[in-house]
């Protein structure tokens, strides 16, 4: 089958189109004749070498499809040759079939086509995860997000949106700002023009956020800290900004608040299944009652994966990039 592989680690001339074996089913497994598939920040360290997959996932790129079932395990229930679903992976997107354990596999919503379910699987799972299954986020509270212009932030925007939930958020152009407040953001701050720490304690009267979902790491953490509310919530799911910093206990104590460093792709089929269960449960309704959707900024063939990575580098994108194969 056709799939893409990097030809060493480094900038977007390592990716070439080659071909591979056709994946075989575990018994647990399915395997999905690839439709779309999401294109993610982790692709991108992954192609640079800094984000190996885990011990036993496929070595090619790519951690969401859409797609057909083409092949079903003996032990897997509920799944058929044909089925169109969607899926969570440790690897192997960036492909025309690919293997996946049965948990981590949901149908594609109510009303939705199967190309944009592509850009569902990562964004939705990790957004779900972190802010209502981890940071338990209210109705009523107010949610941080850094980088709401993004897959993920645009997903958590709506999402506690519809959770009634009062967002903050911040981006770096005007276009970007106006997107996001018409997603339903209260606040977007452009961090290029205004010290956003300044303006979150503006916004909510020096109260602070009950959760931030931050994807910056190190460089935020200090002004992270200090934009949290009474026992706030600070979840860390990146480190564009750097892997090391210094925090001020006191000032994180006094606040009562906590801080969270998650990931996704390591956690056991399991854990995976679990979360994407509660996906299924809670924001798929929201789909098809179109209160929630997922924006695909842009789709690229698989031949012109190069294009898509640049995309995401230039970070001039609002929402998902996919790949069609």
């Amino acid at each position: 089958m056709r799939a893409v592989v990097c030809e060493g680690a480094g900038g977007i001339e390592v990716l070439r189109i080659g071909e591979i074996p056709d994946p075989q089913p575990a018994v647990d497994e399915v395997v999905i004749d690839v439709v779309a598939a999401g294109v993610n920040r982790a692709d991108l360290m992954q192609r640079q070498g800094f984000y190996p997959p885990p011990p036993g996932a496929p070595g090619t790129i790519g951690l969401e499809v859409s797609g057909r079932i083409s092949a079903v395990g003996a032990e897997v229930e509920g799944w058929s040759v044909g089925d169109e679903c969607c899926a969570l992976l440790a690897g192997g997107g960036y492909a025309e079939k690919v293997a996946v354990p049965a948990p981590q596999v949901m149908p594609v919503p109510d009303g939705l086509d199967l190309v944009s379910a592509a850009a569902l699987p990562e964004v939705v799972a990790t957004v779900w995860s972190n802010i209502f299954m981890t940071a338990h986020l209210k109705a009523g509270e107010t949610l941080l997000v850094h980088g709401g212009s993004s897959g993920i932030g645009s997903m958590a925007i709506q999402l506690a949106v519809a959770h009634g939930a009062r967002v903050l958020t911040t981006v770096g152009s005007k276009e970007k700002m106006e997107f996001c407040t018409r997603l339903g953001a209260d606040v977007a701050i452009n961090y290029k023009e205004a010290e956003w720490a300044s303006v979150v304690q503006e916004a909510t009267k020096k109260a602070g956020a009950d959760v931030i979902l931050d994807i910056m790491g190190a460089k935020y953490l200090t002004d992270n800290v200090k934009s949290l509310a009474y026992d706030g919530r600070l979840v860390v799911i990146g480190m564009q900004g750097g892997a090391k910093g210094e925090v001020d206990l006191g000032r994180l104590m006094s606040r009562r608040g906590s801080i969270i460093a998650t990931g996704l792709r390591f956690r056991s089929v399991e854990d995976k299944g679990r979360i994407l269960a509660e996906v299924v449960g809670h924001v798929w309704p929201l789909i098809a009652e179109k209160k929630v959707r997922p924006i695909v900024h842009s789709t690229f063939p698989l031949a012109e994966v190069a294009k898509a990575h640049e995309t995401l580098e230039q970070s001039s994108q609002l929402g998902k990039v996919l790949l069609t194969i």
